[in-house]
C-alpha cells in the first residue's frame, strides 16, 4: 500500500483491503470471506461489511489498491525524464517489471476456476474504473509538456498507451525492455 510505505497509518478499511490481497495471493479469491477477514483484522465481520461493503466493492477496492502502486512506479519514472518520450518509455518498462513480480497480479491473472474468476474482468472486460483512474494520472503528467496535440488528441494518445501497457501486463509477448521500446516508438511517433 502507498500508506505503508510512507509510514502513515493504515486505516480500518486498509487493513481489510491488505488481508483481503494477502488470502488472494496466497490462498485464492474464493477462500476470501468477510468473516475469515473479520478474523484477521480483530473486527466484527458487520465492521468489515460497513468499511468495504461487499464482495464485488472489496474486489474493486484491492484492484484499485494495486493501481496506486503501480501509479506510483509511473510517478517516479515521469519525475526521472524531461524527455515525454523517454518518460513514457521508463514508466512502461517499470510497469511491466512491477508486474512481472506482483504476486496479486498473478493470482488475479491466473486464477481459472470458480469465483476466483470474478476479480479478472476488473482488470479486463470491466476495467473502465482502472482506466479512468490510470488515463488522469498519465494526462496530469503529460498535459504540461509541449506535445503538439490538442487536449482531445493527448487524450486519445493516453487511452492508446494506458491500453497498450495494460494489455501487455495482461499478456506479456516480450520482455519489458523490448515492450517498453515498442511503446516509446508509438509514443514518438504520435507526439513528435
Amino acid at each position: 500500500m502507498v500508506a505503508e510505505h510512507l509510514d502513515i497509518p493504515l486505516t480500518l478499511r486498509d487493513r481489510i483491503v491488505a488481508a483481503a490481497s494477502e488470502m488472494t495471493t496466497t490462498s485464492g479469491w474464493a477462500s476470501v470471506t468477510m468473516a475469515k477477514l473479520a478474523d484477521v483484522v480483530g473486527v466484527s465481520r458487520q465492521t468489515v461489511y460497513n468499511e468495504v461493503g461487499g464482495k464485488p466493492a472489496l474486489a474493486e477496492a484491492m484492484v484499485m489498491d494495486e493501481l496506486a502502486r503501480f501509479l506510483e512506479v509511473v510517478n517516479q519514472a515521469f519525475d526521472k525524464h524531461d524527455d515525454l518520450v523517454l518518460a513514457i518509455r521508463d514508466a512502461a518498462c517499470s510497469v511491466l517489471e512491477f508486474a512481472d513480480d506482483n504476486t496479486l497480479l498473478h493470482a488475479i491473472v491466473s486464477a481459472t476456476h470458480g469465483a476466483d474468476t470474478e476479480l479478472l474482468p476488473l482488470l479486463t472486460t470491466n476495467s473502465q474504473s482502472l482506466l479512468s483512474v490510470a488515463k488522469v494520472v498519465l494526462l496530469e503528467r503529460v498535459q504540461g509538456r509541449e506535445t503538439g496535440l490538442d487536449l482531445r488528441q493527448l487524450e486519445i494518445a493516453i487511452d492508446m498507451v494506458v491500453r497498450v501497457v495494460l494489455s501487455h501486463v495482461m499478456q506479456p509477448s516480450a520482455t519489458p525492455a523490448e515492450t517498453a521500446d515498442g511503446i516509446a516508438w508509438m509514443a514518438s511517433r504520435v507526439l513528435g
